[in-house]
């Protein structure tokens, strides 16, 4: 897989605003057409402007892909990150971000299903905006451990670095947007039932 490129270097000006355009007018097509099945001709008769055109803003169709996930996977990540600062504990703080984690994306799914593909899409793929994403979130649960611990709320005899990576394959399914299309008809009960099951293997 070749690794995607949002842009051709940093732009400011009137190559800003066209970079913007060029995403606002992708976005709309994807909405109506899909990633999948959309070239670059395509958009370049849908936007307006020549197919060489639109490469000197983009490396390739997945470039723009990326962008937009980007932007999907940050109301996610911005999501659950609002949720964990609201917890009272570090256990309430896990059981916030896994309801947060499959809200965000049983909610991106319905209102948004092409968007929501691109982001299957990427998750298959491996797009570097899925490994930054997973990426936030194992920093975060991380950091809920380690403060769990710290408050004698989690054991410590574990490795924290297996606690971390046993919990989040755990979430993964539900965090993975390619794994929670599947996932979501029983999403919200397994969001209670295993986060409740996290937690008691977290106790001292």
């Amino acid at each position: 897989m070749s690794s995607a490129t949002p842009a051709r270097g940093t732009r400011s000006g009137p190559d800003h605003v066209i970079h913007d355009r060029i995403i606002l007018a992708a976005t709309e097509h994807f909405r109506l057409y899909g990633f999948e099945k959309t070239t670059v001709s395509d958009l370049a008769n849908a936007i307006g402007y020549s197919k060489a055109y639109i490469y000197k803003f983009f490396d390739s169709k997945q470039a723009i892909g990326e962008v937009i996930c980007v932007n999907c996977l940050e109301k996610i990540t911005e999501a659950v990150d609002r949720s964990v600062r609201a917890g009272k504990s570090s256990s309430d703080q896990i059981r916030r971000m896994f309801r947060a984690l499959v809200d965000a994306n049983a909610t991106l799914f319905s209102d948004d299903r092409k968007l929501y593909d691109i982001a299957a899409v990427a998750a298959r793929d491996r797009w570097p905006a899925v490994d930054a994403f997973e990426e936030h979130l194992r920093r975060t649960l991380a950091q809920i451990l380690k403060e769990g611990r710290e408050s004698g709320e989690f054991e410590r005899k574990t490795p924290l670095d297996e606690t971390v990576a046993a919990t989040f394959l755990v979430m993964l399914p539900y965090a993975n947007p390619l794994l929670s299309q599947h996932s979501l008809d029983h999403a919200k009960d397994a969001a209670l039932q295993l986060a409740s099951l996290i937690l008691r293997s977290l106790t001292p």
